[in-house]
């Protein structure tokens, strides 16, 4: 198995305490945007939440944040149409991204907020880091690798998650890691670990938070 990208640990001591109080300095929903005109202020560290949609970025969002009701999930792809923005304490910016690929809207909706998606992910300079969902039972599709090819041009650094981890087993685990190193090999603007979550089980949130807090 390839050790270029390896599955981030549970973090310990000064990384997990870091990440804790950064998500326990409250989060709160700030704007919905619609237009690149609508976002806010970069006046912060930025980090945003991508993936396909019902992959899981709203339940993930809840958990990391301890606030279920905050991002609005749904079981109908494409319900999310604007890019969310929440505060996380005094000190960064959480962005939920519209869920992309086989979204059930009318094509000229899901035109639209693809090329807003687009348009903030090639010029939002406070951006840091785009966290990009995977589902584990799925692994990489073509469309995620469309995602990382744009996110390659802009030079934006991106980082796998691995969604819903608790829905297959050990060997299917270590086969989808594998296979999401192997595609990530080719990109050049992947950051060089993965991270594994389940928003159900609670898995893997110490180490989303950790990576979150040392972005900075």
């Amino acid at each position: 198995m390839t050790t270029r990208f390896p599955v981030v640990p549970e973090p310990d001591g000064h990384e997990a305490e870091a990440g804790r109080l950064l998500f326990a300095g409250g989060c709160r929903f700030l704007k919905g945007v619609v237009e690149m005109s609508g976002l806010p202020d970069g006046d912060r560290p930025e980090f945003c939440f991508a993936g396909r949609s019902n992959v899981g970025k709203s339940s993930l969002i809840n958990a990391l944040t301890g606030h279920k009701g905050l991002a609005r999930s749904s079981n109908t792809p494409g319900r999310t149409q604007e890019i969310n923005f929440f505060t996380v304490g005094e000190s960064h910016f959480l962005v939920d991204l519209p869920g992309y690929g086989f979204a059930r809207a009318p094509v000229a909706i899901v035109e639209k907020w693809q090329t807003l998606m687009r348009a903030y992910l090639s010029g939002r300079a406070n951006l840091r880091r785009v966290f990009l969902l995977i589902d584990a039972r799925h692994g990489p599709k073509a469309v995620d690798a469309e995602i990382m090819a744009l996110l390659d041009s802009c030079a934006v650094t991106f980082q796998v998650v691995l969604t819903k981890i608790d829905k297959i087993s050990e060997q299917d685990r270590a086969n989808v890691v594998q296979a999401t190193a192997r595609n990530l090999a080719t990109h050049a603007a992947a950051y060089p670990e993965i991270l594994v979550t389940s928003a159900e089980k609670k898995l893997g949130l110490g180490a989303v938070r950790a990576a979150v807090a040392a972005i900075g």
